[in-house]
């Protein structure tokens, strides 16, 4: 190889771990979890989205930009309303799924709280 040549640059993609790292950190929000658990019973306007948020438009507009970006939302203009959907149903699947696992943590936490409550009897000191 001479040295005018150009070397090919090797293409190193990121470990599993890190996409999935990622993934989930744009989950990290509850603005864009409360936007997934809406877009999963149905396509919302922006409009129907901001009183169900409780935020304002310029900070739904950024969680929605990000949902974008990931590709976990598309968004459909009708005039000057943008419908924002899923792109798949598997993204609310996997809120329900964490929903479930969510349920059990707290279930096996208010047993623990229980248990600690619970009278002991006479202690010794």
């Amino acid at each position: 190889m001479s040295a005018d040549t150009p070397r090919a640059t090797p293409v190193v993609s990121a470990p599993l771990y890190q996409v999935k790292a990622e993934f989930f950190k744009t989950l990290g929000h509850p603005v864009r979890i409360r936007v997934l658990e809406l877009l999963s019973a149905r396509e919302h306007a922006v409009a129907e989205l901001l009183p169900e948020t409780g935020v304002e438009a310029a900070h739904l507009s950024q969680q929605l930009a990000v949902l974008r970006r990931a590709g976990l939302v598309v968004a459909r203009r009708e005039g000057s309303t943008v419908h924002y959907s899923l792109t798949s149903p598997q993204v609310a699947e996997l809120l329900a799924v964490a929903r479930e696992i969510l349920g059990g943590v707290l279930t096996g936490q208010v047993e623990l709280l229980d248990s600690l409550r619970a009278p002991t009897g006479p202690t010794r000191g």
